[in-house]
């Protein structure tokens, strides 16, 4: 009983990390239709940040966290206005290998900037007491996450769902034309999605360094793992990809605390047959 609450509780908040980073590259991808393989290079950025002015310029926590996450949906906006606009009508492969030497330059940049050392972001002692749960004592920070996760999953589902920004979205994407006809703020629709998607990324980047630690090649290291969550969960979907993150994080959780010496090959497995049973995504319908 107590390994199968281990298992569930680290699975669910391993979980929550991929689905935060993951959701703003099922949007880029399913509704904006773009190709961005540097997505993790955000969620790296925003890690940084935080262990940068949470450790070395001493903030608050809170702040640190919340300064980090708009400076890196800032910097998310401004390469979408300046550089990634550009590339919206190229192919997919133009926009994988410009993405991919963005991600190398993001890469370079860490390396140069911070070393090749992980970088700690110093947590308050809140975080770290330890919370009985009756079945398992955890530090509070991994509640943290997962309560991070739900609020996400909520906000996202309601903004893309009922808001009049996610019918502007909707509508810039299907006819770019006739949404400007209309009066839809297409250029700021488009940068304030990719803003918000990697202000998210950069979320999870920080909640999640305990179990994805932030070193230079974060953003390579971890691109396969978002990926795969966006394909399973379909692209678009932020359920699907919420319900396939969480799968997926217990799976190789699972894998990890019964068969260490297998490493992530039950992620890739399950990964297979999920897409074998649903190559559309979970909770996507099938196409006629």
């Amino acid at each position: 009983m107590t390994l199968l609450a281990n298992i569930l509780i680290d699975g669910i908040a391993y979980g929550m990390v991929l689905f935060i980073i993951s959701v703003g590259l099922s949007i880029t991808l399913g509704l904006m239709r773009f190709v961005n393989l540097a997505h993790g290079a955000f969620a790296m950025t925003g890690g940084y940040l935080a262990a940068w002015l949470v450790g070395a310029q001493g903030w608050p926590f809170g702040w640190g966290l919340l300064a980090a996450v708009v400076l890196t949906g800032l910097l998310g906006a401004v390469l979408e206005a300046l550089v990634l606009r550009r590339l919206y009508r190229r192919s997919e492969l133009e926009q994988v290998l410009f993405t991919i030497g963005l991600t190398f330059l993001f890469v370079a940049t860490a390396n140069l900037l911070a070393g090749p050392e992980v970088q700690l972001i110093p947590l308050p002692a809140w975080l770290k007491t330890p919370v009985d749960l009756g079945i398992r004592t955890l530090p509070a920070q991994r509640l943290l996450v997962i309560a991070a996760g739900l609020a996400v999953l909520a906000l996202s589902a309601l903004v893309l769902g009922r808001s009049r920004f996610g019918i502007w979205l909707r509508a810039t994407v299907d006819n770019t034309g006739a949404a400007a006809a209309l009066g839809i703020p297409v250029k700021w629709v488009y940068a304030a999605t990719f803003g918000v998607g990697a202000a998210l990324a950069g979320l999870g980047g920080i909640l999640g360094a305990e179990l994805m630690p932030l070193e230079p090649y974060y953003p390579i290291k971890y691109l396969v793992l978002v990926l795969v969550v966006v394909a399973v969960g379909g692209m678009g979907s932020i359920t699907g990809s919420a319900v396939a993150a969480l799968a997926l994080g217990t799976i190789e959780t699972a894998s990890k605390y019964l068969a260490s010496d297998w490493g992530s090959l039950f992620f890739f497995l399950s990964m297979a047959l999920f897409l074998a049973w649903r190559p559309q995504g979970l909770l996507v319908a099938r196409r006629a």
